[in-house]
Formats: structure tokens, sequence, C-alpha cells
């Protein structure tokens, strides 16, 4: 697919779609579509050729880096304009939702992709390779020539899932780790007195501080696997902490 320079447009050029066109721009004719005035500026300031309309995308890629909140109405507004055979891909944070829109809305004949990429401008501003990129074929075969092109030109490690599966996984690692975040900084200022573990859990956990308010919202409210984990991981400290009911008739002496 990007041995011969595919045409590929890129919908939202915010910070993750600015990091796409990066990256990609040497190995695709890159176009960039946004409502934004100052968006369409920086496209074009970096030698992207700008989209006015939706209706004036005839890329073989259209990838849709916009939030989870605004994809039903891109979808909508982008559906009538698409032609058999283009491929369109999403980026969301979840899986599931973004999937059944990607169905529901978009022609039988044009290929879908559902990805997350599990890196970000912050992740990946020096370089792409060894960061993952979860892929969850929809509809349509092009996504396999994609799959090897991620794999051997920009060096991603490629990981195959069902919307489902990567909900269920992400809730943990994504879900869980966004609530601690924000949790253990509701406590106020860190305490001076600590280990090194818990500097490096710290250092860890901000990385997603200052991640959008929609990815937040996506990760933690909109993935229904998150709350049963939320649930089983604070069962697991009331045992750990002994103060669940559980942990208390193990503590009690024998008669």
């Amino acid at each position: 697919m990007f041995s011969s320079q595919p045409s590929l447009t890129i919908i939202g050029f915010g910070a993750f779609g600015r990091l796409l066109a990066r990256y990609l721009a040497p190995h695709a004719r890159v176009s960039v579509h946004d409502c934004s005035p100052e968006a369409r500026r920086a496209a074009t300031s970096l030698g992207h050729t700008v989209v006015a309309n939706l209706s004036g995308i005839e890329a073989d890629i259209v990838i849709l880096a916009v939030p989870l909140p605004a994809l039903a109405s891109c979808l909508n507004r982008l559906a009538p304009h698409l032609r058999a055979g283009q491929l369109v891909i999403d980026t969301c944070s979840i899986k599931e939702e973004p999937a059944r829109l990607l169905r529901d809305t978009l022609p039988p004949a044009v290929e879908i992709l559902a990805t997350h990429p599990m890196f970000g401008p912050r992740s990946a501003a020096s370089t792409l390779a060894g960061a993952q990129i979860v892929l969850c074929p929809i509809r349509g075969h092009g996504w396999r020539r994609l799959a090897a092109f991620l794999r051997h030109s920009l060096q991603l490690r490629v990981v195959l899932s069902t919307a489902e599966e990567h909900d269920r996984q992400a809730a943990v690692t994504q879900g869980l780790t966004h609530l601690i975040a924000r949790a253990l900084a509701s406590l106020g200022d860190q305490p001076r007195i600590r280990t090194r573990s818990f500097e490096m859990m710290t250092e860890a956990l901000a990385m997603v501080a200052d991640d959008a308010p929609e990815i937040f919202e996506a990760v933690t409210r909109h993935n229904r696997h998150v709350l049963p984990q939320c649930e089983r991981f604070l069962g697991a400290l009331r045992d750990l902490s002994g103060t669940s009911p559980a942990s208390a008739r193990d503590r009690r002496p024998p008669r």
C-alpha cells in the first residue's frame, strides 16, 4: 500500500493529527481537513494540502484524528462523500463505540479499520520505534498491508484485537491509570518523605496528567469495562489493607 505513495487525508489537525502527519508524510501524499482556520494555517505552513470541504476528500486512506464526542457528527458528514474501496481509520482511545459508529454509518463498500495508537505527541516526540498500536479490523482487507507498513517502516509493535477485548484490557491499562493519577493529584502536594518507587510511579502517572479532558472522559467514562475493574481494584485495596469484612474475619483469633 505505502510503496507507491498513496494519498492520505487526516481529518482533525490538532496535536495528534500533526504527529501523524509528521511521521506519515515521508510515505504518503498527506492532505488535511479541519474546520479551524488556525489548524488549516498550521497545515499549510507545514507543506500539507488543505482540503476545504469533506466533499473534496478523494484520498485512498482517510484517518479520523478527532475525539470521541466529535466522531458521530464527523462520520455523518463524511459518509455521503466516500467511494468504494477507500479505507477509513479512526484513532479514538476506546474501540467498541467507535467501531459501532463506523460500521453503522459508513457505506458498505468502504473499508474500515478501528485503531488505537498507544502513544501521543509527548511519548512519541522523538521516535515511534517500539511504540504500540492496536488494530481492530472491521471491514475489508487493506488493513493487512497497512499493518505490514506499520511494523516494517515505522517499527511499531502491532497488536491485533477485537474492539471488545481492546476495551476490556484498556480499562486497566488506561482507565485505572488515569483515575489513579487524578486521585493522587487530588491529595494535594506530594510528600517530602518518599521512596524512589513512589517517585517512579508518580513520574509514570504524570505522563497522562496533561491529556485533553475528552481523552480522560473517553477512557474512564465511556469504556463500559472500567467500572467493574474499579470495583475489583477497590476490593483488592480493602483486602490488602485489612479493611474488608473478609479480611477482618481472617484476623480473628481461633476459638
